[in-house]
C-alpha cells in the first residue's frame, strides 16, 4: 500500500471500548460494516468491465472474501449481543451511492478509497477494543482489506497516466466522498456521549482519516499539491466538473425517475433486502465442528 499502517493509524492512547458499557455503540458501529460487506456483491459489476485476467481474477477472489467478511460480522455480532440493524444513510450513500460510472471510479472511489476508510476504522476497532475474538477475526480481515486498497491504488495509477481531465473527476469525486465522512462524524458527534474515552478521539480520528485520503491520492497521483493547497472556489469547481461529466447519465437517471419510484419497478437487490434474508435473521455462532469443515486457508 501506499500509506503504512503506522501513518494509518490514529493514536488513541490506552481508551478502550467495553463490550458490556459501549454495546449500542458497538451494535451501531458493526451493523455499518455489516452493510459494506454486503455491498460485496458490486464487485459482480466490475468483475464484467475488469481490463484484463489478472484483475478478474483478483475480483473473483475479492468477491468471495467479501461474502466471508460477513458471515465474519455476523460472528462478532452474535458474541456481542448485537442485532443487525440498517445502516446509516451516509453510510450507504458511500457505499452505494457513490459507485463508480467506470472502471477507474470504481478502483479509485470503491477500493482505493472506500475501503481505505474501512480498513482505518479496522485498525481502530482494533487498537481500542477490548474483546479477543473481534479483534482475532479482524487482523486476519485486514490483510485482505489491504490487498483490495493496493489493488486499487495500482489500478487508479494506470487509469489516470496522461489522462489529466480523468485525474480531475476523481479529484471532485473523492471531495465529495469526503464530504460523506464529514456528515457521518457530524451524526455520531450528535448522538453519541462526547464525554466516552474513545468518542472523544472521533472527529480528530474522522479528520485524520480524511487527511490520509488526501494524502493516499498525492501518491497516486490524482493530486499534485497538498489538499489544504486547494481553495474551496477550486474544489467546488472540481466538484462541478466531475458530475458534469456525469450529466447524460443524470439526465437518463431523470426521465427514468418516475418508473423507479414505483416499487414494482424497481428492482430489489441483496443491499436492500439482506436484513430479511434469512442467513442474517438465523445466523447462528458456527460449531468447532462446523469450522473445521469450512476452515480457509490462513495467511
Amino acid at each position: 500500500m501506499l500509506l503504512t499502517r503506522e501513518e494509518m493509524t490514529f493514536p488513541f492512547g490506552d481508551a478502550k471500548l467495553d463490550p458490556n458499557r459501549d454495546r449500542e455503540l458497538l451494535e451501531w458501529m458493526f451493523n455499518q460494516f455489516l452493510y459494506g460487506e454486503v455491498t460485496g456483491i458490486q464487485v459482480g459489476h466490475w468483475l464484467y468491465h475488469a481490463p484484463d485476467l489478472e484483475a478478474a481474477k483478483f475480483l473473483a477472489r475479492q468477491s468471495l472474501e467479501e461474502m466471508q467478511h460477513v458471515d465474519n460480522f455476523l460472528r462478532i455480532m452474535t458474541m456481542l449481543g448485537c442485532q443487525p440493524k440498517p445502516a446509516h444513510p451516509a453510510v450507504r450513500f458511500l457505499a452505494t451511492g457513490m459507485m463508480g460510472g467506470s472502471w477507474a471510479e470504481h478502483v479509485a472511489l470503491e477500493m482505493a478509497q472506500g475501503e481505505g476508510f474501512v480498513l482505518q476504522a479496522f485498525y481502530a476497532v482494533i487498537d481500542t477494543l477490548d474483546h479477543k475474538p473481534t479483534i482475532d477475526i479482524l487482523r486476519r480481515a485486514v490483510k485482505q482489506e489491504e490487498r483490495h486498497v493496493e489493488f486499487g491504488e495500482q489500478q487508479t495509477a494506470k487509469a489516470i497516466e496522461g489522462r489529466a481531465w480523468l485525474r480531475r473527476r476523481l479529484l471532485g469525486l473523492s471531495l465529495v466522498s469526503m464530504w460523506g465522512v464529514r456528515r457521518i462524524a457530524n451524526y455520531m458527534k450528535k448522538r453519541l456521549p462526547a464525554d466516552h474515552v474513545v468518542l472523544k478521539h472521533l472527529p480528530a480520528f474522522l479528520e485524520h482519516a480524511n487527511q490520509c485520503a488526501a494524502l493516499r491520492l498525492r501518491r497516486i497521483g490524482v493530486l499534485d499539491r497538498p489538499l489544504e493547497e486547494v481553495g474551496g472556489g477550486k474544489r467546488a469547481l472540481l466538484v462541478a466538473e466531475a458530475y458534469g461529466g456525469k450529466l447524460l447519465g443524470g439526465l437518463v437517471a431523470l426521465i427514468t425517475l418516475p418508473f423507479r419510484l414505483l416499487p414494482w419497478w424497481k428492482k430489489k437487490r441483496v443491499t436492500d433486502t439482506y436484513l430479511r434474508d434469512p442467513h442474517i435473521t438465523g445466523y447462528q455462532l458456527p460449531t468447532p465442528e462446523m469450522d473445521r469443515a469450512t476452515a480457509q486457508p490462513q495467511e
